[in-house]
């Protein structure tokens, strides 16, 4: 998909290291818009996709011995508890900040 993708949502500048944040970000956004806009985003990040879920079936089988139905249920709560690990760390950092 990437090597599909030749030109910009905006044309590149000299200024590209100048940009503020506030304008990077809307660059950017500009750009991901453009770019859902053409093209499906359930192909653009599938690989991706593959690639996060099957870290947890490695984890939980390193060796690759369980079944394909016990991998993947024990995959799943792996990957609960690492969701569950980031909403624990989102509360406690807003907690902090009170």
């Amino acid at each position: 998909m990437r090597a599909k993708r030749t030109s910009s949502a905006l044309p590149p500048t000299s200024r590209e290291q100048g940009l503020s944040p506030a304008e990077r970000s809307l660059r950017a956004r500009l750009a991901a818009h453009s770019m859902h806009a053409r093209h499906d985003a359930r192909q653009t990040t599938a690989a991706a996709r593959a690639a996060f879920l099957a870290r947890f079936e490695a984890e939980v089988d390193p060796d690759g011995i369980l079944s394909p139905e016990e991998r993947r249920r024990r995959a799943d709560h792996a990957r609960s508890a690492y969701f569950a690990r980031l909403a624990l760390a989102a509360a406690k950092a807003r907690h902090g900040k009170r």
